[in-house]
């Protein structure tokens, strides 16, 4: 695979500032010693693919309704409420392939650090989800989990939400009227950058966010999949979240620009000072 490179140094900078962790949980307190998650292994039906990157989703999850069905211990962190209550979480940052085949599971490897873990509980509130995205899309990205979580967590702490309460309430609520709120929330995006999908009964479950090789939202394709716009949508009521004020951004050209390393050759560098 040919070797891509992104300066990434103003959001990794943004999402290290404190006051934006929390921007999409009511309260957030995650647990001191993360469960240890199973290893996450290719299979049969979940084979290795290692394709070129053509495009990333975004994925998010409206945990209110992920937690009104959810069963086991293993979620809760998420939904027994001693450890946060949550909106959005992030079910992560997905490479795409240039058809309707995308990378996968590029490269064996270890459990994610329980530290790594930890530092992302707050966006992912799941020790197992998050092995399971490092393993299955994060190795096809990036050299070191902390890179990819860095990443990731970066986009997702950077959007903003319309009032899913007054949402929740509104009848005969359609999958566009809601892009089309969920983007007038975020500064450039349009509705057809997003892709909403829902339960049986139509229950909000997840936005696809779409974005182009070089992260940047973008019009998804075509079989990208999500509801039909016209479908209409039921929002499972959740906590009040309150959009956090945004921090002030990095210098546009920072002195020091840590790349993120974004191909599957461990010899890559980052770029030169100034290129």
């Amino acid at each position: 695979m040919r070797n891509l490179i992104f300066a990434l140094a103003p959001i990794l900078t943004l999402a290290a500032l404190p006051g934006t962790a929390l921007a999409q949980a009511a309260y957030c307190s995650p647990p001191s010693q993360p469960a240890r998650p199973e290893p996450e292994l290719p299979s049969d039906k979940e084979p290795k693919r290692v394709l070129p990157i053509g495009s990333y989703t975004l994925a998010i999850s409206w945990s209110p309704q992920y937690c009104a069905t959810a069963k086991g211990t293993g979620n809760a962190v998420q939904c027994g409420g001693r450890n946060g209550k949550f909106g959005f979480t992030l079910h992560g940052l997905w490479p795409d392939g240039y058809g309707k085949e995308w990378p996968q599971y590029c490269r064996a490897t270890d459990l994610v650090p329980r530290a790594v873990i930890r530092q992302n509980m707050c966006a992912t509130p799941s020790a197992q989800l998050i092995q399971h995205e490092w393993a299955k899309h994060g190795t096809c990205m990036a050299t070191k989990p902390e890179l990819y979580f860095n990443l990731s967590r970066a986009f997702y702490e950077s959007l903003r939400y319309p009032d899913m309460a007054a949402l929740s309430r509104r009848p005969n609520l359609t999958a566009g009227q809601f892009a089309a709120a969920f983007a007038k929330a975020n500064k450039g995006m349009t509705a057809d950058m997003m892709r909403v999908t829902t339960t049986r009964d139509n229950k909000l479950s997840e936005v696809w966010l779409c974005m182009d090789r070089a992260l940047e939202f973008t019009r998804c394709p075509g079989h990208q999949g999500g509801v039909p716009d016209s479908a209409y949508v039921k929002i499972t009521p959740g906590p009040i979240i309150l959009n956090p004020r945004r921090p002030v951004p990095p210098p546009a050209n920072p002195t020091k620009r840590p790349g993120l390393l974004l191909d599957l050759d461990p010899n890559a560098q980052p770029p030169a000072e100034g290129n």
